[in-house]
């Protein structure tokens, strides 16, 4: 009975450990993002608690330098894809739906590859008519720069609307739709 008891308390003790590790991992200066009603893949920043985004930089699919802060001014969506990604092949029409819908209203989208291979994500963007640059990130160290706790950079596909400032107003976990960034973004671009 002893040794039965000392087995229950051991694994007590070790879920409780589990559980407090899970959870500082998901503590972060940026907690403060609001799950949208109805839709809890999507966080919303009020205007005075966005966080900065640092001005990820590198080499796009193209091969040419880019950064986010080329697009200073203007509504970004930064959006974390893969060609192997199942949800980002379904997200992909829609993606070049809403460059198509708002670019002429000051919304840039920038795609972040994470394909080892430049060549798999170069016949992504072909096959999809993405008319929109992608920062070429096999290793996953623009990804890295994020704000911590902004989004969780192991799921794919994931989306961050950056406002006209350069700072995170929301966040997407999952593929997306024109719709339901449409209340995010829309009151984000000039009018």
């Amino acid at each position: 009975m002893t040794t039965t008891m000392t087995m229950t308390t051991r694994r007590a003790y070790a879920a409780v450990a589990a559980a407090c590790v899970v959870l500082a991992g998901c503590s972060s200066p940026v907690a403060s993002g609001d799950a949208s009603p109805g839709d809890p893949l999507t966080r919303t920043f009020e205007d005075g608690r966005r966080p900065a985004v640092a001005d990820l930089a590198g080499t796009s699919l193209d091969g040419d330098r880019i950064r986010l802060s080329d697009y200073r001014g203007k509504v970004v969506l930064i959006n974390a894809w893969a060609s192997w990604c199942g949800p980002c092949r379904a997200e992909a029409p829609e993606l070049r739906l809403i460059q198509e819908t708002w670019s002429g209203r000051g919304l840039q989208i920038l795609g972040l590859d994470n394909d080892s291979s430049r060549a798999a994500g170069l016949a992504f963007q072909k096959s999809h008519r993405l008319a929109y640059p992608s920062l070429h990130d096999p290793s996953g160290k623009q990804a890295l720069r994020l704000p911590r706790g902004l989004v969780n950079t192991q799921v794919m596909p994931y989306t961050i609307v950056i406002d006209t400032e350069g700072r995170a107003a929301a966040t997407r976990m999952g593929a997306v739709t024109r719709n339901q960034l449409a209340k995010v973004v829309e009151p984000l671009l000039p009018k």
